[in-house]
């Protein structure tokens, strides 16, 4: 069986990062996940990233056990089933990160820090947790829906960026400093740019890296941007996959079919899902989700600037013009044969296939579509026998239509 002989020493990496948020070292500030993780890091802070807790409790399919108790208190079985699960967790004093770290839970933060990019459910899911430990709450809130992205757009970024500065130094005690803020963005710059380099050797014909690995893998990216374990532990993993590509040693040696997957994973159904495009001779190669923690254009030289636009440009932040282009070129760039959306019925912006895009960017790009329906955390969402059936005829469709062509 194909492995990846790095995934043990991200386990390690993992394992590390959560036990360090209860040593009581340093102060804690949570963090969305596309968020300002750098500014908070430069003060000091250890960071914790709710949203990675909310798909621990999809992979671990425990979600389900917590969602009621959101509920209970008001919130709809209908928003963010990571933000109803976490809150859920919470309000029943329990988490996965007992069993698998060895940690009491979420460490208590001592400053909450958001960024609407992704959505404007992380504003009032983090309030709850700013009220329920009278913690102090800064955000940023930038233009969304844009097709390109200005310097006008990212001024007012940099501006609610610097607004943070005053609540980060009472918090943390320490006065804000330019330069480790620059050290501390050259090292976050280095490890996405290997990140994107990891994604990008699927470009290859056996591609090494598998949607479903991606997952997995952008762990340390997303919890540990910023430091040298995240670039320490990128450049391994490229290194390995690299060496995969130039031997000919893919996760799929004999792929009948190249995927893209849109949208967010189904965290409880990962291995289902990966296991039923392997048996078919599909490779699921690239996907939205894994490039959302691309920032290529950090620059330590300007650090204001560059992360108030890379955490403005990311995909989700796009307007649907944009988000064509993006996923055009995309499928150029891994010889993508078709595209599946994950419509995630809590997840409404993450979801681009309710507006008609899978029909519009199929004429644009003849690349074939398949909507799914699911969620990141709910089960109640998804039908795995109804999907199987879909998919599996979808890829039969692919042959077919290969043939034709």
């Amino acid at each position: 069986m194909y492995k990846i002989a790095a995934t043990e020493r991200m386990k390690e990496l993992m394992g590390a990062y959560f036990r360090s948020l209860e040593s009581g070292a340093k102060k804690i500030a949570w963090c969305t996940s596309v968020g300002p993780a750098e500014l908070l890091r430069s003060f000091g802070f250890e960071v914790y990233f709710p949203e990675n807790h909310g798909a621990l409790l999809g992979t671990t399919r425990t979600a389900m056990d917590f969602i009621p108790e959101a509920v209970k208190c008001g919130y709809s079985g209908h928003v963010c089933s990571y933000t109803t699960a976490d809150i859920g967790a919470f309000l029943k004093k329990e988490s996965p990160l007992q069993k698998h770290y060895g940690i009491k839970g979420a460490p208590k933060p001592d400053l909450i820090a958001f960024n609407t990019n992704q959505c404007r459910e992380v504003e009032d899911w983090f309030a709850f947790y700013a009220e329920q430990f009278n913690c102090p709450i800064v955000g940023i809130q930038p233009p969304r829906h844009l097709d390109e992205v200005s310097q006008d757009e990212v001024d007012l970024v940099v501006k609610q960026f610097k607004k943070m500065i005053p609540v980060c130094e009472q918090v943390s005690g320490q006065k804000f400093d330019l330069d480790r803020f620059r050290e501390v963005v050259k090292l976050s710059k280095e490890a996405t740019l290997l990140w994107q380099k990891v994604l990008k050797t699927s470009a290859a014909a056996n591609a090494p890296l598998s949607f479903f690995d991606g997952t997995i893998h952008m762990g340390p990216i997303v919890v540990l941007r910023g430091t040298q374990m995240a670039k320490d532990y990128y450049t391994i993993l490229l290194a390995e996959l690299e060496d995969n590509v130039l031997n000919g040693i893919g996760f799929l040696p004999k792929a009948q079919t190249r995927i893209f997957w849109e949208g967010m994973p189904i965290w409880g159904k990962l291995r289902m899902m990966s296991d039923l495009f392997a048996a078919n001779g599909a490779a699921v190669v690239a996907s939205t989700y894994c490039s959302s923690w691309v920032f290529d254009q950090f620059d330590e030289n300007d650090p204001w600037n560059s992360t108030a636009r890379a955490y403005t440009e990311i995909f989700i932040n796009r307007s649907e013009k944009a988000k064509m282009k993006m996923l055009s070129d995309w499928f150029r760039e891994f010889s993508i044969d078709g595209i599946v959306y994950h419509d995630s019925k809590t997840c409404f912006n993450n979801s681009n296939a309710k507006f008609g895009m899978p029909q519009r960017l199929r004429t644009l790009t003849s690349v074939p579509a398949l909507v799914i329906e699911g969620d990141l955390c709910d089960l109640r969402f998804f039908s795995e026998g109804q999907s199987i059936t879909k998919i599996e005829t979808f890829l039969e469709q692919l042959e077919e239509f290969k043939i034709y062509s």
